[in-house]
């Protein structure tokens, strides 16, 4: 069994895509219109482009809007991408205007940064110290 596809809720789907891509370095795998205005629109790693693909999904039902705002309002991530180098990371997303809430924390086995997707969403980065 392997982890095949995941989402995140987003408000839109467009400005959800562009930030994915054009900022976070996404490559875009499937784009498929659902519905009157809905896509099943997916981005994956351009390391693995057959890998684990990340589902921007529509915050169509009320529950998810919920739940996804709750992890907001506690600060939780409902996400984490391994990075390379955190810092490095911090610092380049920084310097396009990404919104980080957390900076580079060192926690000795990890190393974590958090941002703001600008779609809803807290997504954290992460590096493992080899």
């Amino acid at each position: 069994m392997k982890i095949h596809l995941t989402s995140v809720f987003v408000d839109d789907q467009a400005k959800a895509l562009r930030f994915y891509t054009e900022v976070l370095g996404f490559v875009k795998k499937h784009d498929v219109p659902v519905g009157e205005s809905d896509r099943w629109l997916t981005v994956v790693s351009p390391d693995e482009p057959d890998g684990t693909e990340l589902l921007l999904e529509p915050l169509g039902h009320p529950a998810a809007r919920t739940y996804r705002d709750a992890l907001v309002e506690d600060g939780i991530p409902l996400a984490q991408f391994a990075v390379d180098d955190v810092k490095a990371e911090y610092e380049r997303l920084s310097a396009l205007g990404v919104r980080f809430i957390q900076e580079p924390l060192d926690m000795g086995t990890v190393t974590t940064a958090v941002l703001d997707d600008t779609c809803g969403n807290l997504i954290q980065i992460a590096t493992q110290p080899q």
